[in-house]
């Protein structure tokens, strides 16, 4: 008996198609929820204070991570491009600066566009998440503030 099986104690159902295939039914098998999904569930039925606690402790964990990946890759970033200045300096690379902001325009323009396109409809989704869920949206924006000073 495979792990699956054995874990689950389920046996998938196999049926036919009208093709003759065999079709295996998994669909008791979505119902698998990992720990995490478990323990909190969905957050949007839960009362006022648990979607503060939850909003504050995942903001204060992103802003305290945006805050060390930032500045990880501005080192990095500020560490490649003073790398490629000596290495064009020294002449062991030859950088075409008139091709470069020919691609760097056409990329804004293609940003542009798509951000016009695409735009609206974020501010709708988003609008609508943060009315939907108040307490976990502002909770959130005042951890991640919080998260931000450290």
């Amino acid at each position: 008996m495979p792990i699956m099986q054995k874990r689950l104690n389920y046996r998938p159902r196999i049926m036919e198609d009208r093709e003759g295939l065999e079709v295996i039914d998994l669909s008791r098998l979505r119902g698998n929820q990992s720990t995490f999904q478990k323990i909190m569930g969905d957050v949007s039925k839960k009362s006022a204070a648990q979607q503060v606690v939850i909003g504050g402790a995942t903001g204060w964990v992103s802003g305290y991570l945006f805050i060390k990946v930032g500045k990880i890759a501005a080192i990095s970033l500020g560490t490649t491009l003073i790398l490629f200045k000596l290495a064009q300096h020294q002449g062991y690379i030859n950088i075409n600066w008139r091709r470069v902001n020919q691609h760097m325009d056409e990329a804004r323009r293609t940003l542009e566009r798509e951000a016009v396109r695409q735009y609206p409809q974020m501010m709708d989704k988003a609008k609508k998440f943060v009315q939907e869920n108040m307490f976990l949206a502002t909770s959130f924006a005042g951890g991640f503030f919080i998260g931000l000073a450290f």
